[in-house]
């Protein structure tokens, strides 16, 4: 499989994940009841802001061959609809981006001057790990690096789209198998110091025969809408249940949370470790189309 294609590929994946855990938010015992009997929910399963914001990465590495920042700024802010729930700081960002700001501004005034360590720039990368996995993982870096500061430019928002950038590359050369503790510990090393390494390293110590709650618990579920509190629950759960797409989603939107962004994430990675058809039919139709070509 192509670079492309393995891109487009982790963005069905990601898209279908996104739009699958944006339907399990609501009323707490009416959700876990629907998650426990695995109910799927009706069609159309509308995506978020997640997909959108990876549609413009995954179109700019087709067209490019990489990120261009002032370009990818562009793409967002054209692309961007309110209604896909953005959040507060990335829809700052992108309206002054309209109006002609520049983003490096931007990106650096928000939260006191630091930037955001949110989990917005984690959620789109995955696409762009795939697209990458065969170059060295410095690369890979660097591109999740190129493609975050244009809304994160805190060093933890960056590490997260570097984690799951190198995720999804190293889900890539170990498909077909369980991924187990040396993924999460590869990943861990690829990353620079700081609350986000320290987060994922806490990863490795929870068994991979924990139930998704007590994970929850220990590594945090996206509640705090932080890097440092989503990526290393998403890579738990990737290490320990790639085998199946359907099944590392059901596990990972058991813990409630930011569920469409934790879907998304194990979403775009899965899709690669499991495989080209591991994604089922149903979930692929029930999900919105996208306005690009999404297939290999």
């Amino acid at each position: 499989m192509d670079a492309l294609s393995r891109a487009r590929l982790s963005l069905d994946g990601l898209s279908v994940g996104d739009a699958f855990g944006e339907r399990f938010f609501g009323p707490h015992d009416e959700v876990v009841g629907r998650i426990s009997r695995r109910e799927l929910p009706d069609a159309p399963w509308t995506y978020t802001d997640d997909t959108e914001m990876a549609l413009s990465i995954v179109e700019m590495l087709e067209q490019l061959g990489g990120i261009d920042q002032d370009a990818l700024a562009g793409r967002f802010a054209s692309r961007m609809q309110f209604q896909r729930n953005y959040g507060q700081g990335a829809y700052r960002i992108l309206c002054g981006v309209r109006e002609g700001l520049d983003w490096r501004l931007l990106a650096g005034i928000g939260f006191h001057g630091k930037g955001s360590f949110g989990n917005g720039a984690a959620m789109r990368v995955a696409p762009l790990g795939e697209f990458f996995a065969d170059a060295p993982l410095k690369v890979v870096c660097d591109q999740a690096r190129l493609s975050a500061e244009v809304t994160h430019a805190h060093a933890e928002g960056i590490a997260g789209a570097i984690a799951v950038a190198v995720a999804a590359a190293l889900a890539w050369r170990g498909r077909g198998g369980t991924l187990g503790q040396p993924f999460i510990a590869a990943v861990r090393d690829a990353l620079p110091r700081g609350y986000t390494r320290d987060a994922v390293a806490e990863a490795l110590d929870v068994p991979a025969g924990a139930t998704i709650v007590a994970a929850a618990q220990a590594l945090g579920n996206g509640s705090g809408v932080t890097a440092p509190d989503t990526v290393p629950l998403c890579l738990w759960v990737v290490a320990h249940a790639s085998r199946g797409f359907d099944e590392a989603l059901w596990h990972v939107v058991a813990a409630l949370g930011d569920r469409d962004t934790t879907c998304a994430i194990v979403g775009g990675i899965v899709a690669l470790a499991a495989g080209p058809d591991a994604i089922p039919q149903r979930w692929l139709q029930s999900r919105e189309a996208l306005p690009v070509a999404s297939g290999p």
